[in-house]
């Protein structure tokens, strides 16, 4: 195994993916009722089950508003403590229309926080499936040339920031479902000719390996790399059988679709670590929990026994694999994610844990480096 010693390039970098859904907009008052944010879906979330650790309720940051820049500085500090190297932000583009644009914007615009960050582009349709209306389209995304330029063109001062996260000298800019693109390989191209074009050495493309991705080889999609994401919903761990966990329906018991999954986090730990290196270049990705029922009522995904510990243990190994696999800059390990309070995946403390996670990510991290 390559040594990751303390020089910079050759230290793993540590990205947590970061969901800006923490403050109002337009939208969201029309769809959700006003005032909704996610802190909503977090808040009104019940134990389904003896031992179901809900509702996960934010310990030093508090039920946070992202308008305000005071909080996204706090962020940024805490993260930076605990040597998170930088923040991914979902970013919502519908044929020109953003949707929860203004954390980034005003990070963009005031230069604040100081923290190095970059941008995974969530293109997915937006549905009532928090309601159960899974086939209600709120917005739409849908494909062309025309909007792959615009799109382009309006990312691009993000690109030029001198925040804005390199990998060999080029931008890392993120898709989350690639295999939505009618031809990811002619929009990959274009983008790399506007970004050369203004005057950007070229960009460095990932594509996310989602469920719909059956060939997550990254040369098909005109990408550099792929990233995982945990948890894997392709080769998710067996569920327990419902009469072992004595699970209670929010629902109509007689509708099979009430049931969630439930998951042992170990089993999750377990398969990556058994997972054999792919042949192309993929980057790691370590989850800390996953508990999404406070978003769904119905086929929410749990994850029970969660420790810090297995956490620690999961990060050191992504980081020792990546150490293996990738030099330089390529020494990428992604957390999902700092803030994904309803997905009861998160980083940020909250009252059960305060900052085992965070002090679990410190450690992994301090482990590559040699003894001084």
């Amino acid at each position: 195994m390559k040594d990751c010693s303390t020089t910079d390039n050759n230290v793993a970098r540590i990205i947590a993916l970061y969901l800006p859904q923490f403050h109002p907009i337009p939208e969201n008052d029309e769809w959700w009722g006003k005032g909704f944010t996610e802190w909503r879906n977090v808040a009104k979330a019940r134990p389904l089950f003896d031992g179901h650790y809900q509702p996960h309720i934010p310990a030093d940051l508090g039920f946070y508003d992202l308008r305000l820049a005071e909080n996204r500085q706090a962020q940024a500090d805490l993260a930076r403590e605990y040597g998170i190297y930088g923040f991914c932000y979902y970013h919502y583009w519908f044929n020109g229309k953003e949707l929860l644009e203004r954390p980034i914007q005003e990070v963009l615009a005031t230069g604040k926080p100081d923290f190095p960050f970059c941008i995974c582009w969530a293109n997915e349709n937006w549905t009532r499936r928090w309601d159960g209306g899974e086939n209600e389209i709120l917005m739409q995304q849908a494909y062309s040339l025309e909007d792959d330029l615009d799109h382009i063109h309006h990312l691009l001062p993000f690109l030029r920031d001198p925040r804005y996260i390199r990998i060999n000298g080029q931008p890392l800019l993120i898709i989350y479902r690639v295999d939505e693109l009618p031809n990811p390989k002619q929009t990959a191209e274009l983008w790399r000719e506007e970004a050369r074009r203004a005057e950007l050495p070229d960009l460095y493309l990932c594509h996310v390996i989602s469920s719909g991705v059956h060939d997550p080889n990254p040369a098909h999609y005109g990408c550099d790399a792929a990233i995982e994401f945990q948890p894997d919903w392709r080769n998710l761990p067996d569920p327990i059988p419902p009469k072992r966990r004595g699970l209670r329906r929010r629902i109509d018991p007689h509708d099979p679709y009430a049931i969630h999954a439930v998951h042992r986090y170990p089993d999750l730990v377990e398969a990556a670590f058994q997972a054999p290196d792919p042949e192309y270049k993929v980057f790691s990705c370590v989850t800390p929990s996953w508990d999404n029922s406070p978003r769904r009522l119905r086929s929410a995904n749990i994850f029970i026994e969660n420790t810090p510990e297995l956490y620690k243990a999961w990060l050191k190994k992504a980081i020792e694999r990546t150490c293996r696999r990738h030099l330089g800059d390529e020494r990428v390990v992604f957390i999902n994610a700092w803030n994904e309070w309803a997905e009861g995946n998160h980083l940020e403390p909250d009252i059960r844990w305060g900052h085992a996670y965070l002090e679990a990510t410190k450690a992994a991290l301090n482990h590559q480096k040699p003894p001084e």
